[in-house]
């Protein structure tokens, strides 16, 4: 008793510390970031990029914005390259030891993401005692450090080559913990460092059905599967039965709107959701306050951020505009310079701002991730949107869903495909599909004009996808677990031609 007491008594006093911390930043906001830019501009100076770019001349933000560029990963690939292949100095100083691997770009390549050790402490790390202690501090009376914490992340295997080492985030985190994490986590780093899904699934059931869990983390598809699984295994009705002292999930990576009220069920009792909002770039949101559906930006991890304005995205040209001149209500384009090397790089994510003082925000999208075949502008946030809308009208579950468009042939308008594989299938396809196709035109003009008189969009088309369509899809992929998402949106139909191909053919 008096050990747990003398670790509270630890734990309360950092959290009290750090919640000082952001309440600073959150009061001082652009002074913190111009503070963070200048700090960075002055630790690459000697590095290749920053002798490319005039780093030690620069001293203010306009001289930041007139010389450095604005990149995309295609842009930046031959730094990045260089560095994966030991060459120091390029893009940080010294030598980059680690590569987040993460998803494809538009050209089908992997993307590996520079994790300096400054990222890995200042950022990354920090970000997850935050998640915690905001957590701790909104709910003075939990119990989050009397129970393990069930993490969830991708394959955690690490592969070398030229001397650094490249697997997923989760991966590189779990291979530089330190030691007393694995104490208050479960599965174990063992388990947790397995490689093929099937048995490392098979193993975190085994392991977590006997731990007494008191939070969840991960991304709310793959923490489903899971879920699942153990109620399978387990023969039991919800996982409050199997863990009574479960109170918080923190989840992100995809929109959580259309798993809520799934995640009631499964669990049987209402705990605790907290967003999360990190990438292998960065960790750059933290939903501060209970039952809110908006996330603070973080301002003091090494990142400093622009903004594009959307509706200048695609321009010749784009501008990017620092953190004070952003506006409520606006969608924007995420431009950040990191303490990973990162140098105005788009990370590919749109978000919309909330509140100004202190600045919270909603992801919004993804720049790529839209239909737009025939001008409807369809933007993931309104498909979400109407999804719960559907659901709610049909007494329906979505599980995974993906749509792209049918291109016009002949005289035929053009349409949306769509594959929804169901938690729990609608009373009445037809009556979901009409309920979807009604609120998008309630949540986008665009979509609403181009689906008058089925002039040029005709209704949508939808498939009910069998059970696990989407889990056998994905592993036919090799992308499976953490921060592998299903591709919500395409304005090709590149992902929906082999998922229809794999239904016809497996199912």
């Amino acid at each position: 008793m008096a050990t747990k007491t003398l670790f509270n008594s630890v734990v309360n006093w950092f959290i009290k510390q750090r919640i000082d911390q952001i309440q600073n930043f959150m009061r001082h906001p652009i002074d913190t970031q111009r503070g963070i830019l200048f700090s960075q501009l002055y630790h690459a100076e000697d590095t290749e990029y920053g002798k490319l770019h005039g780093f030690s001349s620069i001293s203010s933000y306009e001289d930041f914005k007139n010389q450095v560029p604005i990149v995309s990963y295609e842009d930046f690939e031959p730094y990045i390259e260089r560095a994966r292949q030991g060459q120091k100095n390029i893009i940080w100083p010294g030598a980059i030891k680690n590569f987040a691997k993460s998803s494809g770009t538009t050209n089908a390549k992997s993307k590996f993401i520079p994790i300096t050790q400054d990222s890995l402490e200042k950022c990354h790390m920090k970000a997850g005692k935050d998640m915690v202690s905001i957590y701790a501090n909104n709910h003075p009376d939990n119990q989050l450090f009397s129970n393990k914490n069930l993490r969830l992340g991708g394959s955690a295997e690490l592969y070398e080559e030229f001397n650094t080492k490249f697997g997923d985030l989760s991966a590189i985190l779990i291979d530089n913990l330190p030691f007393w994490v694995e104490i208050t986590t479960t599965p174990s780093k063992k388990v947790s460092l397995m490689s093929e899904w099937e048995q490392k699934l098979k193993a975190i059931v085994e392991e977590v059905v006997h731990a007494d869990v008191g939070s969840l983390t991960g991304v709310p598809s793959w923490m489903m599967v899971l879920l699942q699984r153990i109620l399978k295994e387990k023969n039991i009705n919800t996982i409050g039965e199997l863990w009574p002292n479960l109170e918080v999930f923190f989840h992100g990576g995809i929109n959580f709107s259309p798993y809520r009220e799934e995640y009631k069920k499964i669990i049987g009792r209402t705990i605790n959701y907290y967003e999360i909002y990190n990438a292998s770039e960065g960790f750059f949101g933290i939903q501060d306050r209970s039952g809110s559906d908006e996330m603070l930006l973080m301002l003091d991890y090494g990142i400093f951020y622009e903004f594009i304005p959307m509706d200048q995205f695609s321009t010749e040209n784009p501008m990017a505009i620092p953190l004070e001149e952003v506006e409520l209500g606006k969608n924007y384009a995420v431009v950040i310079t990191t303490n990973g090397g990162l140098w105005r790089y788009i990370i590919g994510d749109t978000v919309i701002f909330t509140s100004l003082d202190p600045y919270r925000i909603k992801i919004s999208g993804r720049t790529k991730h839209y239909i737009n075949a025939f001008g409807e502008e369809l933007m993931i946030g309104n498909v979400e949107s109407a999804i719960v809308k559907a659901c709610q009208e049909t007494g329906a579950s979505v599980r995974e869903f993906t749509g792209a468009p049918i291109f016009m042939e002949g005289n035929e308008s053009g349409g949306h495909e769509w594959v929804f594989e169901f938690n729990t299938a609608p009373d009445s396809l037809e009556k979901f599909t009409q309920a979807f196709d009604e609120h998008l035109k309630q949540v986008n003009s665009d979509y609403e004009a181009k689906r008058y008189n089925n002039m040029t969009l005709k209704s949508p088309v939808i498939h009910k996808a069998p059970e696990g369509l989407f889990y056998q899809w994905m592993q036919s992929r090799g992308k499976m677990g953490g921060q592998n998402k299903v591709p919500r949106l395409s304005n090709d139909r590149t992902y929906i031609t082999p998922i229809l191909e794999l239904m016809k053919s497996h199912f």
